[in-house]
């Protein structure tokens, strides 16, 4: 049994919830964060102390995580070492690559535009921040999209866990009511990625 806290609203944690639903894993989800609390209780502090979500506690390995990337890694290299956590070392730092560039360059590039289209009353948007938002994402798309053009996911020519981060944020971006640039190498790999068994309940959700 996997224990997880946070709300499915979370990108972070529907990173987490996507990793185990493609190992088979059974998870027992707390909500938490946003309007659930309990983060800033004094006993989810204790377990993590950064305060936010997802935070894991793994009953079969007595670990404790907090830190979405860092939980699917955990994840895949404990239960799928050679195959969501590749073994050769080419493959599993070019996993690596793209799960950190998701988080410090992808995530922020776009997280004003998410914030005010989907968190922001319409009477209070800043059209200026989603404009700066589209302006420093898209070339990021462009980018994604020269690269799957040369394979068909993200670390080389099999499903891994990189293809997960970055899936979750391109399900992020493009549930936006905007337009957005043609992609078309993204677009089938997102296509591939999202409709895989272990993506259902979220990447075919709503953003919120």
């Amino acid at each position: 049994m996997l224990h997880l806290w946070g709300r499915l609203s979370s990108i972070n944690v529907r990173k987490v919830v996507w990793a185990a639903q493609e190992l088979g894993i059974t998870v027992q989800r707390t909500d938490a964060g946003g309007q659930f609390g309990i983060v800033r209780e004094a006993a989810y502090l204790q377990r993590n102390p950064n305060g936010l979500v997802p935070l894991i506690e793994d009953d079969e390995t007595g670990v404790r995580l907090w830190e979405s990337n860092p939980i699917v890694r955990y994840l895949c290299a404990q239960y799928s070492m050679g195959d969501l956590y590749p073994e050769a070392l080419p493959e599993r730092f070019a996993a690596e690559q793209w799960m950190d560039w998701q988080q410090t360059t992808l995530n922020p590039a776009g997280r004003d535009a998410f914030v005010q289209w989907i968190r922001t009353p319409a009477a209070q948007r800043n059209d200026a921040l989603i404009a700066a938002s589209v302006a420093a994402t898209e070339p990021l798309l462009a980018l994604l999209d020269a690269h799957l053009a040369r394979q068909p996911f993200m670390a080389g020519d099999r499903f891994t866990m990189a293809d997960i981060p970055v899936g979750c944020e391109i399900h992020r971006w493009w549930g936006l009511p905007q337009a957005r640039g043609a992609h078309p190498h993204l677009e089938q790999w997102y296509n591939t990625v999202s409709s895989r068994p272990g993506a259902r309940g979220l990447l075919d959700q709503p953003l919120s």
